[in-house]
């Protein structure tokens, strides 16, 4: 089952929901990175603690990696928009 909208989207989420040509590029790419060994261990290191914390699979927070290391509960909307997406330049190339 889909998960339902937001009711707050961010801009992204605003204009991929605008323009279906743009959306499809997209997945086609997200598509490609997701197969990666190291986007699957990442995500399966995530899930086991989801898991361990009894919140897998009800929806809520998503655990999210400190820059120590640590995984603690955040919101996905501002754990998702973090390190250089959108107009956050903190990891972007100065160039």
């Amino acid at each position: 089952m889909a998960p339902k909208p937001s009711s707050n989207p961010g801009r992204s989420a605003r204009y991929y929901r605008d323009n279906p040509e743009a959306r499809a590029v997209k997945n086609a790419s997200q598509r490609r990175r997701n197969k990666h060994p190291l986007a699957i261990k990442y995500r399966t290191e995530l899930k086991a603690e989801r898991r361990s914390r009894g919140v897998y699979g009800k929806g809520g927070a998503d655990m999210s990696h400190t820059s120590s290391g640590d995984l603690v509960a955040e919101s996905p909307k501002k754990n998702r928009a973090r390190n250089g997406h959108g107009n956050n330049g903190r990891l972007k190339s100065k160039g």
